[in-house]
């Protein structure tokens, strides 16, 4: 038994959680948890919705909210109040991955690839929540 809490997902509110999980499971490569998968025959609006890797350990959940508000970061009238970090090795897959990110609808926030220590890019996703892409 552990001492500590485990984290089981990172949930994320959207007011269409089937585009949001979709997006996310093409840009991380992830699949559907067993039963969410997109079909003819299930709820075309489901509230909610899992992503896991390829030995079925939970990564993302999405739920359906009835409105969501886009942070204007880098202002701070709405905050981005959570973002997810992403890594790459170098600086040629972060370009390939803003390509692929921007071919999914996200849409660029800040580019950061001119600091040399840590090249990086927010993104924001297509509900509006930021996401960030450096080399680690």
């Amino acid at each position: 038994m552990s001492q500590y809490p485990e984290l089981l997902h990172t949930v994320i509110d959207t007011t269409d959680p089937r585009a949001l999980a979709e997006f996310y499971r093409q840009l991380l490569g992830l699949r559907y948890r067993a039963g969410d998968e997109p079909s003819e025959t299930s709820e075309s609006w489901p509230g909610w919705l899992v992503l896991v890797d390829a030995t079925d350990v939970r990564k993302l959940a999405f739920q359906r909210v009835d409105t969501s508000t886009r942070t204007t970061w880098p202002a701070h009238d709405i905050p981005m109040q959570m973002h997810l970090d992403f890594t790459v090795p170098n600086v040629v897959e972060l370009q390939r991955q803003r390509q692929r990110a921007e071919s999914l609808a996200a849409q660029v926030m800040f580019d950061r690839t001119d600091d040399a220590e840590e090249p990086l890019y927010v993104f924001a996703d297509p509900s509006g929540h930021p996401f960030c892409i450096f080399v680690a």
